[in-house]
């Protein structure tokens, strides 16, 4: 995994890479610089030819900028930089690399800001924006003239590549301080910056590139964050190989819990995402009169039918003869299509209390432990749970899902800690948490995913990999990317609109085959839709 950092963190690293390893902050600026033409042409194609406008601030962002312009001209490109600050008022280094931009090109290529309508007649004319005015250093709101510009660069509709951050998103908070560039690109620096992984930067960030500057590993190494980004060359470690001896037995035995009368879709989906995850076996338990409708769904899955309500949900008698059905498998999930009968909460809730082998609980056992989500606690294996906010905030007294949203990242890892639990908040940037305040962000997923049956496709692939003998955090994670992962392949096929659930179950063989496949040390671009 990656660490994400705080902007404060970020700058502590360039402290020590300037101070301690001698590395010039020109060096890294011209690292940056050269960062974005690249990235720009990877993501874009040949700048030969196109007009460019770069929009330059007076700090180190806009030195980067210049940079950018600089080695993009240099590529042919036609490039104009709008300036914001006069010579005198930049920075240190970025007055630098002004200069040997103008001596590159000539100072008729540089024009300051005059006003919002100028500016839009400048944006109208170019086929690419570059966003170097603010950095990851603002705190305030963005005001004047800095508000007009950016106000003018979302306006014209051309694609907006932004240096690190896009200008006026608070890089740790992920809030649009006033007004904020919404980039369709991001080049970010060393490492992620939360930021962009929560609140409004995940619509404003854009695709997502990394830029190695040339930070020490070993600094980064000695850098104290419990946040980390997934990353498929970690998810490639974690998966479960097949041995050439290895047989049905080899690869576990899944159990799940789920079904209720018109809810037989969402067990058949887990059932199925656990097979397709790799788990040896897998087996059903669900309300009796539902079992033939299951067998009909499903060839390779197989059944047990339970005692039911007369809502045909199941009931408190069937508690014996789940906690055998528990026993008999090497990890099991509850919760799909369950329902909320009153006897059937009753049972989630006496066989949460004595489950002891690895689980997932999610969708209606989850919404069965509402105001009793201590019982989890008493779980002899810590289990995972897999909530979406409004889930979330139905465990956590006095919650909200806006309040869930507002603080992705804290709500998660305040009820791991309290409950000694993992935690996969479901949403846009999926975070997992661990009990002890370690949290992942995953990077892959997109809105297509936000159909019914998703979470329980999810669901069924943690369980499958929990079968398998993944320990509870590098099945949560793995589970997560490669879910994500399986979404972004349907997207590309079938378009955000359209997607079903059905459709991440057919991907996950290729999500699986790409990750596995990966090329050693292959370029990171951390994408709107996922890691490539």
């Amino acid at each position: 995994m990656i660490k994400i950092v705080t902007a404060a963190q970020m700058q502590q690293l360039e402290h020590r890479t300037i101070g301690e390893a001698r590395i010039p902050a020109t060096t890294l600026m011209e690292r940056a610089g050269s960062g974005v033409a690249s990235c720009i042409e990877r993501w874009g194609g040949p700048v030969s030819g196109k007009t460019i406008t770069v929009v330059c601030g007076k700090g180190n962002n806009g030195g980067d900028g210049y940079v950018a312009a600089r080695l993009l001209r240099r590529r042919r490109a036609h490039v104009r930089i709008l300036t914001m600050a006069s010579p005198s008022e930049l920075s240190r280094d970025a007055a630098l690399m002004y200069r040997q931009f103008v001596k590159a090109a000539n100072r008729t290529s540089v024009l300051s800001y005059k006003s919002k309508d100028a500016a839009l007649s400048l944006f109208r004319e170019s086929d690419l924006l570059v966003d170097a005015l603010l950095g990851t250093g603002l705190s305030s709101s963005v005001t004047g003239r800095y508000s007009e510009v950016i106000e003018g660069m979302n306006e014209v509709g051309r694609p907006i590549v932004s240096v690190d951050v896009p200008s006026g998103l608070h890089a740790d908070t992920g809030t649009a301080l006033g007004q904020a560039v919404c980039a369709t690109l991001t080049v970010t620096f060393g490492l992620p910056k939360v930021g962009l992984y929560q609140n409004q930067g995940i619509d404003l960030a854009g695709d997502i590139n990394l830029v190695d500057i040339g930070i020490p590993p070993s600094y980064v190494d000695a850098l104290e964050s419990r946040v980390a980004l997934i990353t498929p060359e970690w998810v490639q470690q974690c998966l479960p190989r097949r041995e050439r001896s290895g047989h049905k037995g080899t690869y576990g035995h899944a159990g799940i819990i789920a079904g209720a009368v018109g809810k037989t879709g969402a067990a058949a989906m887990a059932a199925q995402a656990a097979l397709r995850v790799g788990a040896g076996l897998v087996t059903i338990a669900t309300p009796s009169s539902l079992n033939d409708i299951l067998e009909a769904k499903l060839l390779e899955i197989m059944t047990v039918p339970m005692p039911e309500t007369k809502a045909r949900t199941l009931s408190r008698a069937a508690l014996d003869r789940l906690l055998a059905f528990v026993a008999a498998r090497d990890a099991v999930a509850i919760g799909p299509g369950l329902s909320t009968h009153p006897e059937t909460v009753e049972l989630v809730q006496a066989l949460t209390t004595r489950l002891e082998c690895p689980a997932v609980l999610d969708a209606d056992a989850l919404n069965a432990l509402t105001g009793r989500a201590a019982i989890l606690a008493s779980c002899k294996t810590p289990p995972i749970i897999t909530p979406h906010p409004g889930e979330m905030a139905r465990l956590e007294a006095e919650a909200t899902p806006q309040s869930v949203n507002r603080d992705r990242i804290g709500t998660a890892t305040r009820f791991a800690r309290e409950r000694g639990l993992f935690v996969i908040l479901k949403g846009a940037r999926t975070v997992i948490a661990r009990p002890d305040g370690t949290v992942a962000i995953c990077p892959t997923g997109n809105p297509g995913m936000a159909t019914a049956g998703t979470g329980d496709v999810l669901t069924g692939m943690v369980v499958g990999l929990l079968a398998q003998g993944l320990p509870s955090w590098e099945a949560a994670c793995t589970a997560t990317y490669l879910h994500g992962a399986s979404g972004d392949l349907a997207s590309a096929g079938k378009g955000e609109i359209s997607m079903i659930a059905g459709d991440l179950l057919e991907q996950i063989p290729s999500a699986l085959n790409a990750t596995l496949t990966r090329p050693a040390g292959d370029q990171l671009r951390l994408t709107r839709h996922g890691v490539t």
